[in-house]
């Protein structure tokens, strides 16, 4: 699949997708709302305070943001987060920055960490040929679900009380 084709995502697009596509259309469209949620200011706190000497916020092709990587045989990209309840988004996310520094890049050997400063984890992850196969059908259903006239329909999940657009969705 070539993404150039497909236009440009960002790495919250694809983690908006595996999470809710109510939320990826109304981020798509510019419909912000956390500006005023608590998580995500603690999450921005613990980004912002975790991992001081590493070089933090690797913007690419104005598009691509990386929390930092690690350069070596293998560039290794890292994405910090603030728990591992959401943990397959997070995947996909890190998934994605791998595929777009492989694919549209063209660098060879390119992995990826998911850092949990809180918990102090780490999970390794590696673009296999099912991720890649997965992350490509993603890629492929973002823009149908971006240029729909208005929101999908929001389905109710464990986490929708804690999301930043729930009042826009459940109230």
């Amino acid at each position: 699949m070539d993404i150039s084709s497909q236009g440009l995502f960002t790495g919250t697009q694809v983690n908006y997708y595996i999470i809710c596509t109510t939320k990826l259309w109304l981020f798509a469209h510019h419909i912000t709302m956390e500006s005023s949620s608590d998580l995500v200011a603690m999450g921005r706190f613990i980004h912002e305070t975790s991992y001081e000497r590493e070089k933090k916020d690797v913007i690419i092709d104005n598009r691509v943001g990386i929390d930092f990587i690690k350069t070596g045989d293998t560039i290794t990209v890292h994405e910090v987060k603030k728990s591992r309840k959401l943990e397959r988004a997070h995947r996909y996310q890190l998934l994605y920055y791998i595929y777009y520094l492989m694919t549209v890049k063209g660098l060879p050997k390119v992995d990826g960490v998911l850092d949990y400063p809180e918990s102090r984890e780490r999970v390794h992850v590696e673009l296999t040929d099912a991720a890649r196969a997965e992350l490509e059908g993603i890629l492929s259903a973002i823009p149908g679900i971006i240029s729909l006239e208005s929101p999908p329909q929001p389905e109710k999940k464990t986490y929708c009380r804690k999301c930043a657009y729930m009042e826009f969705c459940w109230v």
